[in-house]
């Protein structure tokens, strides 16, 4: 989809459609939409006063102009009341137009930008949430079906501008808004990707197509520097597959010096089948995105350094696939973590946190003076915050709240756990310095608990999106599969940190 900003008359504009606003329980209709019913002789206002149009958010009402516009025809979109209305509303009312005009065939489409008139509302802020409604809700995942798809895609998406400050402003926003979709839809085409095509080499390659494209540094690390830096979660990991394993580190420069800001460290199991201790089948087929924290951090880092902040970031990406087989790993083994801390295996299936270990201690042996890290860790945490959470663990408040803010701002819904250290007792083994699961009992907290050992004093948060990585339906600008989740938290997050 082509996205920009004209300068255009809301009555000359010719496009398949043109998509306005209505506001439930308002008196009057909006300026632009007040011009267009004129010119349609009326035509809103009367379904307005018969009730045909409400104005309730996520409403759509599909008017045929028949040649009195430029346009074919005109799209209304309630967008519930006035004084409700919040970027994210507007954000998951231009996806849901977006979806409706595709099954009806628009490809050239304009939109007013909503809420202009509203105050506490910028124009550079709806702008980029006006583009990445259009640009998240149109995503489809196609790339395997043969089949000549039923609906068109929109081709052209322009959002109207009334003047030539409002145009500068609005484009502002239009610019951040492609750069942060593209990233999520990025995130997204890899998580649904199948396990026999996205493996940690097909990870890895990507990670240095993207490098080569954003000006970002890459290093692989193969299986013998994994062992000289004694990597045992990431090895023990991988010893049950055929295919490598490698630690993916893609680094952006916005500072001269060479500290290390904040390391987005994302778990990047391209498959997981769980080991010995191997998954029931029902529902392993999700398991194709237990690389999701992976795939985050690496369109995180791939918008971040499109922004150009001023802030050194690193993301770290431990890639590998946990099957079952003659080299497996066994319940009962003891590994040893790069930062020398031994581990008991209680389970194979507890294999996220094993290679995060590694990737944590080797982004605090980077200097990280703060770390993020994304995985799809606990089913647990599904059960306790269902698709709509992500929740959030850290040994710091403050950074807590800033990644908790951050999401709020971009309509990403993150909850702080609690972190209390009588969880801890769970993780004790009689055998070595600390067993990799607790048990069933507070199994999202013990995990991120056993995470908490690798980062020494480092202000650290843990997000686990095992709830939210994957829907099962259509929400907003969320489609079935794949979301993309922490793309942008984290995006605001770094450049929040960059402004400080």
């Amino acid at each position: 989809m082509d996205l920009k900003v004209i300068q255009g008359n809301v009555t000359q504009v010719k496009s398949d459609v043109l998509i306005l606003n209505y506001f439930e329980n308002s008196r009057r209709m909006g300026r632009e939409t007040a011009k267009v019913d004129k010119a349609l002789g009326g035509a809103i206002s009367q379904l307005i006063k018969k009730g045909e149009i409400k104005g309730k958010h996520k409403e759509i009402t599909l008017i045929y102009t028949l040649g009195k516009l430029p346009s074919s025809k005109v799209a209304i979109a309630g967008m519930g009341k006035k004084t409700e209305l919040t970027l994210d509303k507007l954000r998951t009312a231009v996806a849901e137009v977006c979806k409706i005009l595709r099954q009806k065939g628009a490809e050239a489409v304009d939109s007013v930008a909503h809420g202009a008139d509203i105050d506490g509302l910028e124009l550079e802020d709806i702008g980029q949430a006006v583009t990445e409604g259009a640009l998240l809700g149109s995503y489809t995942f196609r790339k395997h079906i043969t089949k000549v798809p039923d609906y068109k895609e929109i081709r052209q998406f322009n959002i109207l501008s009334t003047g030539k400050k409002n145009l500068a402003a609005l484009d502002r926003g239009c610019q951040r808004g492609k750069i942060i979709s593209e990233a999520v839809n990025l995130v997204r085409d890899m998580v649904n990707e199948p396990a026999n095509i996205l493996t940690p080499t097909a990870m890895a390659e990507i990670a240095r197509q993207l490098g080569q494209k954003y000006s970002l540094e890459v290093k692989i690390l193969e299986r013998e520097e994994m062992h000289n830096l004694g990597m045992g979660g990431l090895l023990s990991v991988a010893q049950g597959s055929q295919q490598p394993p490698k630690l993916i580190v893609m680094s952006y420069q916005g500072r001269e010096t060479t500290d290390l800001d904040i390391a987005l460290v994302g778990k990047g199991i391209t498959f997981d089948a769980g080991g010995i201790s191997l998954k029931p089948s029902e529902n392993m087929v999700e398991m194709k995105g237990d690389m999701a924290g992976g795939a985050s951090v690496m369109g995180a880092i791939s918008a971040i350094a499109q922004f150009k902040p001023r802030i050194n970031v690193s993301a770290i990406v431990p890639a590998a696939e946990n099957l079952p087989s003659g080299t497996a790993m066994h319940p009962g083994d003891i590994i040893k973590i790069m930062n020398g801390k031994t581990v008991e295996i209680i389970s194979t299936d507890a294999e996220g946190r094993l290679i995060l270990a590694d990737a944590l201690s080797y982004g605090c042996q980077m200097g990280a003076r703060k770390i993020v890290d994304v995985a799809t860790l606990t089913g647990a945490c599904k059960v306790a915050l269902g698709d709509v959470c992500t929740g959030a663990f850290g040994n710091n408040q403050e950074l807590v709240k800033k990644i908790v803010t951050a999401g709020a701002e971009c309509g990403e819904c993150i909850w702080p756990m609690p972190m209390n250290d009588e969880y801890k007792e769970q993780n004790k083994s009689d055998v070595a310095d600390i067993k990799n699961t607790g048990g069933r009992n507070a199994s999202p907290i013990t995990a991120a608990l056993f995470l908490a050992e690798f980062v020494d004093h480092t202000p650290w948060v843990h997000l686990d999106i095992g709830g939210t990585y994957i829907i099962d339906k259509d929400r907003g600008y969320q489609v079935k599969g794949a979301t993309g989740v922490s793309v942008r938290a984290l995006v605001n997050l770094v450049l929040s940190l960059a402004e400080k």
